[in-house]
């Protein structure tokens, strides 16, 4: 339902699993937590590199879409000038 915070007084995305577009070309998949002056909060975060990726964006979204979340990071901050584009993982569209 468009509007509802599972925890009142947090944003709308909290605890929600979202893909992050990094400035760098990196890809963050993990669960909203905050956004704060130092960047996005996130908890049970996995990273593609693209430089170390051996599959593409697309096909490591979609594994972690349809497997879950390959933990690289209990808890993650994306730095204000890295974070872009936050989408939901479910809405994901390849």
């Amino acid at each position: 339902m468009s509007g509802h915070v599972f925890h009142p007084g947090h944003e709308e995305l909290h605890g929600v699993t979202v893909v992050v577009d990094g400035a760098s070309g990196r890809t963050y998949v993990g669960r909203y937590h905050e956004r704060v002056p130092k960047g996005v909060v996130m908890h049970d975060v996995g990273i593609l590199d693209p430089g170390s990726a051996t599959e593409s964006r697309d096909a490591w979204i979609a594994r972690q879409l349809n497997f879950g979340v390959k933990v690289d990071h209990r808890h993650f901050v994306i730095p204000t000038e890295e974070a872009g584009t936050i989408t939901p993982l479910g809405r994901f569209q390849p």
